[in-house]
């Protein structure tokens, strides 16, 4: 059986949700993503987060996400887990994408984007929300939080994808980068965009 890379509604709209631990490609992907399908790129982080590490409610988080996906009736690509906003993302996502490489291929790219951030080289993953020297090399800063989340994300995303596998008629894949086949799922998506 042939699955296509994106299932979509079946009327051409497709709302995706890409999900993984931090440092595997998120952002990265769904920006791509985005931009093939010409739908808004929805960051999780960048709803979530406000000046200083500030966190909003739940009900609050919840209405920023529900605005976000209302921008385009084509669809929306949504990177990022939003534990919060879970419910309300899988009740209307037609595609998961789970990404999930080996530590050790994405951790460096984690300390590299960090160090980036850090000199102001690159923005930070919401306004206002700097880090610092201290913060980074801490156990509360994101290096040690995306090692200490490896695993979890793992056995959450595993558990998901026992449920809802595309291969199962379900609505979730995974990719593994390392394996290639993140790039042949892009390949297949640029088919599957020039066949429309």
């Amino acid at each position: 059986m042939n699955i296509p890379s994106l299932l979509g509604d079946g009327q051409g709209n497709y709302r995706v949700h890409v999900v993984g631990n931090c440092g595997t490609g998120k952002s990265t992907l769904s920006a791509y993503i985005a931009t093939k399908l010409n739908v808004p790129h929805i960051s999780l982080d960048a709803l979530f987060w406000g000046p200083g590490w500030t966190t909003p409610s739940d009900d609050e988080f919840q209405e920023r996400i529900s605005a976000a996906m209302t921008q385009s009736s084509k669809g929306w690509v949504i990177d990022g887990n939003g534990s919060h906003g879970g419910i309300l993302i899988s009740d209307h996502t037609t595609d998961v994408i789970w990404l999930d490489p080996p530590l050790w291929l994405y951790l460096p790219r984690i300390f590299w984007r960090t160090l980036l951030r850090l000199l102001h080289v690159v923005p930070t993953c919401a306004e206002g929300c700097s880090e610092t020297w201290g913060e980074v090399l801490s156990t509360k800063g994101i290096i040690w939080y995306c090692i200490s989340r490896h695993g979890y994300c793992k056995h959450k995303f595993g558990e998901m994808l026992t449920h809802i596998s595309i291969t199962k008629g379900g609505n979730m894949r995974r990719l593994n980068e390392w394996d290639g086949d993140l790039m042949m799922w892009k390949a297949g998506l640029e088919e599957m965009l020039r066949a429309h």
